[in-house]
């Protein structure tokens, strides 16, 4: 285990105060501080520790009922990160909301890596999620939970994307925020020039896109580019980077940017022999 549990009787323990009041610490600048929320993605933060992602934990609050059930999670951990343990009440009280499953964690980033870095650490074979003025969390989450699931390598966030660290993008994630190796800032059009200059083939998601992703062609290294709900991609992007969409029945909405964008991860991932 982390450490001993340490049993707090008081919401107003010293020991705990970066728990306290934690849904407006996540509202405001953290410091490269997250929060992790529940059992999976606590397992995720746990083995981010024997990894190279950069993410550590600070501490980790557990009510008390969900303890034994976490021991063999718990003991994943170094022993200097503290494991606090109360009860419901005291537990509310400390977090300030009841929506936390019973398993909160403070983890930290400790270096995050610019783009130009995670690009050229890329191997010879990729595959590549980038992202566009996403700004709904759920969105956010889910398009790394599609990348985590069809083996992208990286993803790549313009400065107008939502923070992935969000609790809840995590949450919706179910930790793949902590396990796919991501960037994010700089426009996405330097983004993606990096990209290009890199070797990748750019296919930007769009529902006036030129080829079905049935025909997207085979390339070593593959680049998808999702954007906002809406306005979708800048025309700029469009009208530099081959364009990819997903048919389907006429007279309906385009897809919602997470359904589009794992269908067509789904559809490179064959390409490039990820999935059968």
């Amino acid at each position: 285990m982390a450490a001993e549990p340490i049993w707090i009787s008081d919401s107003d323990d010293p020991r705990i105060t970066v728990f306290r009041s934690i849904r407006e610490r996540d509202l405001v600048g953290r410091e490269g501080r997250f929060i992790a929320e529940g059992t999976v993605v606590l397992r995720m933060l746990a083995a981010a520790h024997t990894g190279a992602s950069g993410f550590r934990a600070e501490a980790i609050l557990i009510l008390e009922n969900r303890l034994g059930g976490l021991a063999e999670i718990l003991a994943c951990f170094p022993a200097g990160v503290p494991v606090y343990v109360a009860n419901r009440a005291v537990f509310n009280a400390i977090a300030g909301f009841d929506m936390h499953r019973g398993v909160l964690a403070i983890g930290r980033r400790e270096e995050a890596a610019d783009s130009a870095t995670l690009i050229e650490s890329l191997p010879a074979d990729s595959l590549v999620l980038a992202a566009c003025g996403i700004s709904n969390h759920d969105n956010m989450g889910a398009l790394f939970r599609n990348a985590a699931a069809f083996g992208a390598d990286a993803v790549l966030l313009d400065d107008t994307c939502c923070d992935p660290l969000y609790r809840k993008a995590i949450r919706v994630s179910v930790g793949a925020v902590l396990s796919v190796p991501f960037a994010k800032g700089g426009d996405a059009t330097t983004l993606l020039g990096r990209l290009a200059d890199a070797g990748f083939a750019i296919w930007a998601l769009s529902p006036r896109g030129e080829t079905s992703i049935a025909h997207i062609e085979a390339s070593p290294r593959l680049a998808l580019v999702a954007g906002t709900e809406g306005k979708g991609l800048p025309p700029g992007i469009l009208s530099r980077f081959h364009t990819a969409r997903i048919p389907q029945r006429p007279g309906l909405d385009s897809l919602n940017v997470a359904t589009a964008s794992g269908i067509a991860l789904y559809q490179m991932a064959l390409l490039a022999g990820r999935v059968q």
